[in-house]
C-alpha cells in the first residue's frame, strides 16, 4: 500500500508546485478562456492546467512503477493526447482536428496490443467481439475522452469528479489484482488533487481540454487494458457506473439537442450543472452535490464488483431510472421555450391555415 500512496503524493506535490508556474505560460502563450454566453465565469482565465495535470501524474508513475511495459502503450497514447490538447487550448483548433488527435490516441494504446477481444455476459458466457475488437475499443476510449471534457463546466467539477472516480476504480483495480493499473489510478487522482487547489471555485486556471481529454482517455484506457489483463468484464463497467453522472449528462444532452433541433456538438446551457445554477445554487453547492452524487455511483461501482453481476446491473438501473426522473424535474432534457414558443406559433399557423 506503501507504494500507492506515494504515487498519489508525488504526483500531487509536482502538480501543485507546477500549475502556478503553468499558470503564467498559459498567460504568455494566449490560451486564455474568454468567457461568453454559456460560460458562467467572469473575466478571462488561463486554461492550460492540464499539462500540469500530466507532468505530475507521469513523474509519479515513472518514478513509483519498476516496469513500465505494460503500460507504454497508455503513455504513448498520452503525449500525443496532450500535444493536441495544448495545440487546442493555445490555438483553438476544429473539432474534426481534434477528434482524429483523439483517434489517433486510441489507435496508439489498440497497436500496443490493449484492446477488448472479448466480454462476459451476465451469465458468465463469452462473447467474442472478432473484427468489431478495434472498432469498438477505439470508440470506448474516444467516448471517455470526450465524456470528462463536457462536464467541465464549473470550477473543480471536473477534477474533483475524476478524483473520486479514480479511488473507486483503484479499489476495484486492487480486488482483481492489477497492482500496475491501480498505481496509475493512484497517480492520476494525486495529479487531479494537487490541480483542484487552484481550480476549485474562484479558479485561479482551468485544465483546459488538455487536462480533461487526459483524464477521461487515461481512466478509458486503465479500463481497457483491465479487461484485457484479467478478461474481467468488471473492470469495463466500474469507469461506466462511477462516470454515470457525466455519461447520462452527455446522453442528455445528445436528446436536447434532437429534440430541439440543434446541432448535436453545438455547446448549451442545459447541462446538470447549468440546470442547478438556475434552480438558485451557487457554483460551490452544484459542485458539491454533484462530488455527492460522484461518490454515490463510486461507492455502487465497488459494490457491483463485488456481488453477483445481475444485482449490480437491477442497482444500476433504479439509479438510473431515479437520474432520468431528476432530470426531467430539472429540464434537462425538455424543450427550450424559445423552441416550444415556436411550436405554438406554428401549430396557431396550421389551425389558420385549415380554417
Amino acid at each position: 500500500m506503501t507504494v500507492y500512496v506515494l504515487a498519489f503524493v508525488t504526483a500531487l506535490f509536482v502538480t501543485y508546485v507546477l500549475t502556478p508556474i503553468i499558470k503564467r505560460l498559459a498567460v504568455r502563450v494566449g490560451a486564455m478562456d474568454v468567457p461568453d454566453a454559456r460560460k458562467v465565469h467572469h473575466g478571462s482565465i488561463p486554461r492550460l492546467g492540464g499539462l500540469a495535470i500530466f507532468i505530475g501524474y507521469i513523474v509519479a508513475v515513472v518514478a513509483t512503477m519498476s516496469d513500465l511495459s505494460s503500460v507504454m502503450g497508455l503513455i504513448v497514447g498520452s503525449i500525443i493526447l496532450i500535444a493536441v490538447g495544448v495545440w487546442d487550448d493555445v490555438k483553438q483548433i476544429g473539432p474534426k482536428t481534434k477528434l482524429l488527435g483523439q483517434i489517433l490516441a486510441a489507435a496508439v494504446l489498440v497497436a500496443f496490443g490493449d484492446k477488448v477481444e472479448f466480454i462476459t455476459n451476465p451469465w458468465g458466457q463469452m462473447i467474442y467481439l472478432d473484427y468489431f475488437s478495434i472498432p469498438l475499443t477505439i470508440f470506448w476510449i474516444v467516448g471517455f475522452t470526450n465524456i470528462v471534457n463536457l462536464i467541465d463546466g464549473l470550477d473543480g467539477l471536473a477534477a474533483g469528479i475524476s478524483l473520486i472516480s479514480c479511488i473507486a476504480i483503484f479499489t476495484v483495480l486492487l480486488q482483481i489484482g492489477q497492482s500496475d493499473l491501480a498505481l496509475v489510478t493512484m497517480a492520476l487522482a494525486g495529479a487531479a488533487c494537487g490541480f483542484l487547489r487552484y481550480n476549485f471555485n474562484p479558479a485561479k486556471i482551468f485544465m483546459g481540454d488538455t487536462g480533461s481529454m487526459l483524464l477521461g482517455y487515461t481512466m478509458a484506457a486503465v479500463s481497457v487494458i483491465g479487461a484485457v489483463k484479467t478478461a474481467a468484464t468488471v473492470s469495463l463497467v466500474v469507469p461506466v457506473i462511477v462516470l454515470g453522472l457525466p455519461i447520462l449528462d452527455t446522453t442528455f444532452a445528445i436528446i436536447r439537442r434532437k429534440i430541439n433541433n440543434r446541432p448535436v456538438f453545438k455547446p448549451d446551457k442545459g447541462h446538470v450543472h447549468h440546470r442547478l445554477l438556475a434552480m438558485g445554487l451557487t457554483q460551490k453547492q452544484a459542485v458539491l452535490l454533484m462530488y455527492a452524487v460522484t461518490t454515490v455511483l463510486g461507492c455502487v461501482a465497488v459494490i457491483v464488483a463485488k456481488v453477483n453481476i445481475l444485482v449490480g446491473i437491477a442497482l444500476v438501473a433504479a439509479i438510473l431510472l431515479a437520474c432520468v426522473i431528476v432530470a426531467t424535474k430539472l429540464g434537462v432534457i425538455a424543450k427550450d421555450k424559445a423552441v416550444l414558443a415556436l411550436d405554438r406559433q406554428r401549430a396557431q399557423m396550421a389551425g389558420k391555415d385549415n380554417k
